[in-house]
């Protein structure tokens, strides 16, 4: 299975090099000998440096692929998303993969349903579990989570529209 790990924002000089704004906390992702994916393309990282974003978070990346070496291959790239394979097993984080939690039911504690998660939504402060009936629910609000099935310990109100 593959997850957007970043996505292609524009060319960068004039030498093959793109800007990537970065989805993934796994930044080995960006380390040379990584193998990515765009559109069934395989794409070896050369090399890459983290560049400070304009405006919003400091997740781009400049980055080269072995075999892009001129402006017009890059600019190619341009728009398209990049994939990578899910990892293995857990990496000991406890952390939610987005391929897990969407299409998962999401229940209080006390059994109450609140609705199905249809995306993640990325916030600073904690990234918002987009549900089925217009709520929206901080993943820190998680407290289990089982194949198909998220419990969410929520504060009263919060999922009054």
């Amino acid at each position: 299975m593959l997850l957007e790990v970043g996505r292609v924002l524009r060319p960068h000089g004039l030498r093959g090099e793109v800007v990537v704004e970065v989805v993934t906390t796994r930044l080995e992702r960006m380390a040379p000998g990584s193998v990515l994916e765009c559109e069934g393309r395989r794409l070896v990282v050369e090399g890459g440096r983290q560049v400070p974003a304009k405006a919003g978070p400091t997740g781009r990346w400049a980055l080269r692929f072995v075999g892009i070496g001129s402006r017009d291959e890059a600019e190619a790239l341009r728009g398209r998303a990049l994939m990578a394979e899910v990892p293995e097993g857990r990496d000991g984080t406890g952390g939610l993969w987005a391929h897990e939690v969407i299409g998962s039911e999401v229940v209080g504690t006390g059994g109450e349903r609140a609705g199905r998660v249809v995306e993640i939504e990325a916030n600073p402060a904690s990234d918002l579990l987009v549900l089925d009936s217009g709520a929206l629910v901080p993943m820190c609000f998680v407290t289990s989570q089982q194949p198909g099935l998220l419990v969410v310990d929520l504060p009263p109100g919060l999922l009054e529209l």
